[in-house]
């Protein structure tokens, strides 16, 4: 009696296992959710970029008339190299359940079906009796930059300054350079680095293809990594200093035995996430990591180490085109503080708590957390289904090109605005997405330089040491909880709901393949 069967006896415990299909010299290991779906002649086959993290993963989406099949890696040695996460990979069912598919008005406590027609009007009603202070916007983690802008410009005409990608509650200043909020050193950097010290992070949930070429880094050998936060399992050894702001005071001052290790090193890596500046004192937090940054030369000529890890694939693109508080203007936390605005916009945020009060008009792709608070629901299109802008954690600005199209009446976001802004009276100086792009690129030229990073200065990092403020003693606490289930589409994803379920009864990160 024999079988072939697999030599493991287990699930594997990475988020990156299914890249072992791509792997399979011979095609004998498949991807479970594909297999005998769809031949591969008939797929329409698009070079577009990946959203479930800020690093921007080159992917290739395959596309059956309006249906997303599956999603493989591109090679992008600067970004990804050949590999992608199990999210990204298996987010594909996610695409199509719990989509909206035409507008919804909230009519005795109920969300109803309208027209588009009639869920303007509903709006208009609103905004034209509203004080443009009161009248306020979120971006959401997967904004493309050209929706954001055409929000930005919207929210400006009509008065309103009150404009914010912080839904988590991190608080970056654009004033104090691009090199504040830029993973400075790259992720191709990461390979020259020769000490890392991370800061509030959890790169294996947070980027877990950066954490693996961190990983691949330390296995090249002489490269000592420190670890502030969550004491975590990384794939990789590391020192563990301490859980928060205090361990952090110490190495700035030189008095931590790490200290020592970051000065005699060449090319030092000071990767802050999150965790350390989506709190009330994350720009006091910032400010020391910086410090420890300059005291340690991790920032001179030929190499700047201070590098900030995002998590949201729309957020240094929103901060580049000024999708920030103006003067006057009320960030995230003020904005979702009862009777702080009469409207809100909800640009895919899902991730807030609006209290009652405020008329939220939610515009989005999936039925996730903001639609169900919204009083007016108008359906736009997911990442695959749009051409966008997105600038990832480094600053690399790229260009995600449209897969397939939006369900039933869903549209473009940037369209929406438009349209909107007709009835609103504030009709926006554009009618296409060239048009559009021209006046972007316009008011902010490096949108045009696709693929390519305009770095940050190093004066930008010294800039943010000199910040004041007063620090918490509460230890650094990852953002993202659980990996699979960060976003509105992994949220709709039954696959990602299974991987989850999976990774919470080993107690660990597992993916079934």
């Amino acid at each position: 009696d024999m079988e072939i069967t697999t030599y493991l006896e287990q699930a594997m415990s990475s988020e990156l296992q299914s890249n072992i299909v791509d792997l399979c010299p011979v095609g004998a290991l498949t991807s479970k959710p594909y297999a005998f779906a769809a031949r591969p002649w008939e797929l329409g086959k698009t070079e577009t970029i990946d959203v479930m993290d800020a690093l921007g993963s080159a992917i290739r989406v395959d596309t059956r008339g309006r249906e997303v099949m599956r999603i493989l890696p591109r090679t992008n040695d600067e970004v990804n190299e050949e590999w992608i996460s199990d999210k990204t990979r298996h987010v594909v069912d996610g695409l199509r359940t719990q989509r909206l598919d035409q507008p919804y008005i909230r009519q005795n406590g109920r969300l109803q079906p309208a027209s588009w027609q009639q869920a303007f009007a509903a709006i208009a009603a609103k905004v034209k009796g509203a004080n443009g202070k009161r009248i306020g916007a979120i971006a959401g983690d997967l904004s493309a930059v050209e929706e954001m802008f055409a929000l930005k410009d919207l929210l400006s005409r009509l008065g309103s300054s009150n404009t914010d990608c912080g839904q988590d509650g991190i608080v970056f200043n654009p004033e104090l350079g691009r090199a504040s909020y830029l993973f400075n050193a790259t992720i191709a950097g990461i390979d020259s680095a020769d000490a890392l010290l991370i800061i509030g992070a959890n790169p294996r949930r947070e980027a877990a293809v950066l954490n693996a070429r961190i990983r691949k880094r330390w296995r090249a050998g002489k490269f000592p990594i420190a670890l502030i936060g969550e004491r975590v399992d990384l794939t990789y050894s590391y020192d563990y200093l301490g859980a928060g702001p205090d361990t952090l005071s110490e190495l700035a001052s030189g008095k931590h035995s790490f200290a020592e290790v970051l000065n005699k090193a060449e090319r030092p890596l000071i990767t802050v996430g999150a965790g350390a500046l989506a709190r009330p004192d994350g720009a006091a937090v910032a400010a020391l990591a910086a410090k420890v940054a300059v005291e340690c030369h991790a920032v001179k000529e030929g190499w700047n180490g201070y590098s900030v890890l995002h998590t949201a694939a729309s957020r240094v693109g929103a901060l580049e085109a000024g999708f920030v508080p103006g003067e006057g203007g009320l960030n995230t936390a003020a904005m979702t503080k009862p009777d702080a605005l009469d409207v809100l916009f909800l640009l895919g945020a899902d991730e807030v708590d609006v209290p009652a009060g405020a008329f939220v008009v939610y515009i989005g792709s999936h039925g996730d957390n903001g639609a169900h608070r919204a009083d007016v629901i108008l359906p736009g299109a997911a990442y695959t289904e749009k051409s966008g802008l997105y600038v990832n954690t480094e600053g690399r600005v790229q260009m995600a090109n449209r897969a397939s199209f939006p369900p039933g009446d869903a549209r473009e976001d940037w369209s929406i605005f438009r349209a909107l802004s007709e009835v609103l009276g504030q009709k926006l100086a554009y009618d296409s997405l060239a048009g559009l792009r021209q006046v972007l690129f316009a008011e902010h030229p490096h949108f045009a330089r696709i693929g390519q990073i305009m770095p940050g200065g190093p004066a930008d990092v010294r800039q943010v040491s000199q910040v004041q403020g007063k620090i918490d003693k509460a230890p650094f606490r990852s953002v993202v909880e659980d990996f699979y289930l960060t976003n509105p589409i992994a949220r709709a994803s039954a696959i990602m709901a299974e991987c989850s379920a999976l990774a919470e009864a080993r107690g660990t990160m597992t993916a079934a393949e």
